[in-house]
């Protein structure tokens, strides 16, 4: 019969169940002050003569001021405790007004008791019948939908790691959703232990395997979004044995910007993993090369040159010039940028510009640097993928090296102030044509700043770090792939070691970097402590709620199987050539002093380059390469896709 009511209210269209609740009130303003007048004789009341005047006024009275307040918009079974403070100004209002009629009116003999009496009855009256019917209507939801949609319906028991406003406010979104069902709280504060938050218990980490095994737990859920990332990982480390998927709701950051709402769950960050703590960037520096400036990104679609344009918009330049060869990326990038500027203020005076084009193409460049008069210039265009590089040599050259300096030479002859390139930990000692390829254009640079001698001259500098998390192309979007179809999770190699960044560290850090470069810079940044790639495909293994299947496991879920170093893979990276290396005003930014090739010497090595590679004569692109990269050791045999196919016909 309850659960029939229920479905019964809830199926009925909104304007009966305002009806509905305005019929309640009208009820509930004649019986408090009835109550109240009983209250005060003493005895069960009946009204007398005139008296009937001010049961008739009271509803009238009631209703509008509950209506302006807006006590009836709110969703009953999603009511939530703040709408205490609604109730009460109402209720409070109600009684101020009805005070005054009865005061005012000719009705002899009304007890002064009786105004705040009725007030504070009115106030109870509303108020528990709302929390009732919140509670009623929610505890029969859940059971409705069920019979609707079992299978639907069918949630999954969860604990909520951190019960603070974020936790609480997440439990009590699950708790009218039709997925998860949290059956508990875990929390670092002893305070809280062995109490209950809307009949959740709150339990210490240290039973976490009782509750687990009790509740038949499938997920974790982490509800800390203002926690440190090196707080983050530590719990992260301490959950990871437990047979549980784990998830977390999204940073402040994210839900401040409206990227996400606070119930959102998503994979754990897998930069949290790293528990890399992040230092704010320095002011001075991150503003200088931007604020009120014309900047230009080439490769404006890529992973490091999107997560740029993000950041620079964001420091108030006046114009952003979005460069980038792949059309889709260009609309991608443009339409994120355009909703990102609609939401800040004073962005109405803002230029954003996309522009299709190939760095390649050094009049279509010189003319946007000279028509928009850009003065900053974030060079980010590259290949990068070392096996395809590796398979496609001729193109690494064009794009890479000539692509660097044709943009190099166009900002020259526009006259841009600072010219940033974006490097890798892959150019120092290369064994792959992708890392030789950004060595040299790294060179190129650096023979073009000494021999520029125009007083005017443009600012050139570079960047190089290691690898940077999600990017595309990367391990970790590859794991993630791999783990969400049951396996099997492939590593080149079980020693094998790579440095990681975030993107947006790496993009905020490249900004300040550029802002201390003097002319020829190489600035190398503190990537960290290396990570063995196969400790962190177990841990994203384990983060999912499964279990690596070896010799150990053979229960197991998930195999981890070793395919061997692709062509140009190493099994480490170093982020220097030499040792000579100063530290610079910012402690993730370093300046690395590397050997310098001449511009007189590099313009003959150049021009054999381009005949080379016109010709797909590989042998000798390779032969230059290894004459102009200090350490080039190329790990593979040559291995041009094109020049194969040619040679097996022959």
């Amino acid at each position: 019969m309850k659960t029939r009511l229920a479905h019964w209210f809830t199926e009925l269209s909104r304007p009966k169940k305002i009806g509905i609740l305005i019929a309640t009130d009208v009820l509930f303003s004649v019986l408090a002050l009835w109550l109240a007048f009983s209250l005060r004789w003493g005895v069960w009341y009946a009204p007398r003569g005139e008296e009937w005047y001010l049961f008739v006024a009271a509803p009238f009275i009631a209703v509008p001021i509950f209506i302006r307040l807006g006590l009836y918009r709110a969703i009953v079974r999603y009511i939530e405790m703040r709408a205490l403070w609604t109730i009460f100004q109402a209720t409070t209002l109600y009684a101020l007004v009805f005070a005054f009629v009865i005061y005012q009116s000719s009705i002899p003999v009304i007890p002064r008791t009786v105004a705040p009496l009725n007030g504070l009855l009115m106030m109870l009256l509303v108020g528990s019948s709302r929390f009732f019917a919140r509670w009623w209507l929610s505890d029969n939801y859940s059971s409705l939908s069920g019979t609707r949609n079992t299978a639907l319906c069918s949630k999954k028991n969860v604990i909520i790691y951190g019960a603070g406003s974020a936790g609480i406010q997440l439990a009590a979104a699950l708790t009218h959703g039709r997925e998860y069902n949290p059956v508990a709280f875990i929390d670092d504060n002893h305070l809280l232990h062995k109490q209950k938050i809307n009949g959740v218990k709150i339990y210490s980490l240290s039973l976490l395997a009782y509750v687990i095994k009790r509740y038949q737990i499938s997920d974790i859920l982490l509800a800390m979004p203002s926690v440190s990332r090196s707080r983050r990982s530590e719990i992260i480390r301490l959950l990871e044995p437990y047979a549980v998927h784990v998830r977390s709701m999204p940073g402040l950051a994210d839900i401040a910007q409206g990227k996400v709402t606070f119930d959102t769950l998503q994979e754990v960050d897998i930069a949290d993993l790293l528990g890399r703590y992040c230092i704010d960037p320095d002011p001075s520096l991150i503003q200088s090369t931007i604020n009120g400036k014309v900047v230009m990104v080439t490769g404006a679609g890529g992973s490091i040159g999107s997560e740029l344009c993000r950041q620079i918009i964001r420091l108030q330049p006046t114009s952003l010039i979005l460069f980038e060869i792949c059309e889709f990326a260009l609309y991608t990038i443009e339409k994120e940028l355009q909703h990102l500027l609609s939401k800040m203020a004073g962005s109405t005076t803002f230029e954003l510009v996309a522009v299709l084009g190939s760095v390649l193409d050094f009049e279509r460049v010189e003319k946007i640097c000279q028509t928009f008069k850009v003065q900053t210039f974030y060079h980010t265009a590259s290949y990068k993928h070392v096996p395809i590089v590796e398979r496609n040599p001729g193109e690494a050259v064009w794009n890479n090296i000539f692509g660097t300096l044709h943009t190099a030479q166009a900002a020259i002859a526009a006259q841009v102030e600072k010219f940033v390139l974006i490097s890798t930990d892959k150019a120092v000692r290369p064994t792959n044509t992708m890392g030789a390829t950004k060595r040299f254009a790294e060179l190129i640079l650096q023979a073009l700043s000494v021999n520029q001698e125009d007083t005017q001259q443009t600012c050139f500098t570079m960047v190089r770090f290691g690898n940077v998390l999600d990017s595309s192309g990367s391990v970790v979007p590859l794991f993630r792939e791999q783990i969400a179809r049951g396996g099997p999770v492939t590593v080149t190699d079980p020693r094998v070691i790579r440095y990681f960044m975030t993107i947006p560290e790496a993009a905020q850090l490249v900004i300040q970097a550029a802002a201390m470069g003097q002319g020829g810079d190489v600035f190398v940044l503190d990537m960290g402590e290396p990570i063995r790639i196969l400790d962190l495909a177990k841990r994203m293994i384990h983060l999912s709620g499964l279990e690596v299947k070896n010799e150990d496991h053979p229960d197991g879920e998930i195999e981890i199987s070793f395919i061997g170093l692709r062509p140009g893979e190493k099994l480490f990276e170093e982020l220097l050539i030499g040792d000579h290396v100063s530290e610079t005003s910012h402690p993730r930014i370093m300046r690395a002093k590397e050997p310098v090739i001449s511009w007189a010497e590099l313009q003959i090595m150049l021009k054999h380059l381009k005949a080379a590679t016109e010709n797909d004569d590989y042998v000798q692109i390779r032969s230059i390469l290894t004459s102009a990269v200090a350490g080039f050791v190329p790990q593979c045999g040559i291995s041009d896709v094109l020049w194969e196919k040619n040679l097996r016909k022959d």
